[in-house]
């Protein structure tokens, strides 16, 4: 299920217009032919306006498109997520593919989650594994000296298109890496992703990758497993670090978007287990004592549809929600994955399921949809409670805070 874009009411201009019409018409070619000449046509307008930071225009025509064609939309979606983290380039008369990666790095921990700068050894360190693990021999790759918190990705498809640009050509011109600069603060969680980012640089028409050069059968999800394995096995302990006091799991690095959506599904029940570790032992509660009311959010635009589950927790003697975790919902089974069919026991949910499994034997579901509400002054969101009212999460006042020394 793809988000709904922000809504910021912009005007629909005469690019935005062309980038809608090109979409609707990819979305409704009957034939590979007519296909790729249309989309050849996106992809060149929608270069233009990434090049030219018009974000505004994208967004126009993505939310004029969610609202009235919604192939159309996903057409377009995937069009701005390729073309702004892939491309090609020239450079000295000579053509390159590129492409913009990440290596998203699943954390949780009792302490505050690093992030930052990383030193120039174990930058050199884990762009050599990169490149004998994962990449081919005519690849080239620069890591970025620095672990990313998601709120400090790049926000929108012109900044991701502008940092892989950038990057390419420190790499090209055999420049030293540059390090970010002005980078937002992170929010602190009890179990969050954080992501190395790169550039692969190949000649033109040449493989990226190591899978791309199996034999026949051509097993590339066996290739990438195995890959994985190695990757995990020797990229942890130098992570690891980077992450003290943090348990941590590597996911195979992978095109942007593909391994940032990949890093929010995987870290959401790494989530609901980190919170009620947390509450049971900092409040020395049993997890029998907690409850968990689970509420869908979505967005106004589309009525009935959820984005979201927020799982608020209070203790069984309060009605106060003391913590609270997002699900996020990214496909179209995920809503009955996450929280079951009402009509067949077989299908529990995975929210339950987990909360069960952590000891949580009290679950109330709200049956409303709320609209995706957070607190004007921190920004959080805000949790229902058991009366489906919207509150912001407060831990007992007694509460030591999360990372303090006496939480142990």
């Amino acid at each position: 299920m793809r988000r709904s874009p922000e809504k910021k009411s912009n005007k629909l201009v005469a690019d935005g217009m062309r980038l809608a019409n090109l979409s609707l018409a990819v979305a409704q070619s009957a034939s590979r032919i007519e296909d790729i000449a249309w989309q050849a046509q996106l992809d060149t307008l929608v270069a233009k306006n990434l090049q030219q930071k018009h974000q505004s225009v994208l967004d126009a025509a993505a939310e004029h498109l969610f609202k009235n064609h919604p192939n159309a939309y996903e057409v377009l979606l995937e069009t701005m997520e390729s073309i702004c983290t892939s491309s090609r380039i020239e450079y000295k008369n000579e053509q390159y593919d590129v492409l913009l990666m990440v290596a998203p790095v699943l954390a949780w921990s009792r302490f505050e989650i690093a992030s930052g700068a990383i030193p120039a050894a174990k930058t050199e360190a884990i762009t050599s594994l990169w490149q004998q693990l994962l990449l081919s021999e005519q690849a080239r790759l620069r890591i970025l000296p620095h672990l990313f918190a998601i709120d400090q990705l790049p926000p929108t498809h012109c900044d991701a298109y502008a940092l892989m640009e950038k990057t390419v050509f420190n790499l090209l011109k055999q420049e030293a890496p540059l390090a970010p600069q002005e980078l937002p603060q992170t929010v602190p969680f009890l179990a969050d992703s954080r992501y190395l980012l790169g550039v692969v640089v190949v000649p033109a028409g040449q493989p990226l990758f190591r899978w791309q050069s199996i034999a026949s059968p051509f097993d590339c999800a066996l290739a990438k497993s195995e890959i994985l394995a190695r990757w995990q096995e020797q990229a942890a302990p130098i992570v690891m670090r980077l992450l003290p006091g943090c348990s941590v799991e590597l996911l195979l690095p992978e095109a942007y978007y593909t391994a940032c959506r990949e890093a929010d599904i995987r870290i959401r029940p790494i989530s609901i287990r980190s919170a009620v570790f947390y509450l049971t032992q900092t409040l020395e509660v049993e997890a029998s004592e907690l409850n968990a009311i689970v509420a869908g959010f979505g967005t106004q635009e589309v009525p009935g549809q959820i984005d979201e589950y927020r799982v608020s927790f209070t203790l069984s003697n309060a009605p106060e929600v003391i913590y609270g975790v997002v699900w996020p919902l990214y496909q179209q089974d995920d809503e009955i994955n996450a929280m079951g069919n009402a009509d067949d026991d077989n299908l529990p949910g995975e929210i339950p399921a987990i909360l069960l499994e952590c000891g949580v034997n009290n679950l109330l579901r709200i049956p409303d949809i709320f609209a995706m509400e957070f607190c004007d002054d921190c920004s959080a969101p805000l949790f229902s409670d058991k009366e489906g009212d919207l509150v912001h999460t407060e831990m007992p006042e007694s509460t030591p805070p999360q990372g303090s020394e006496h939480f142990h």
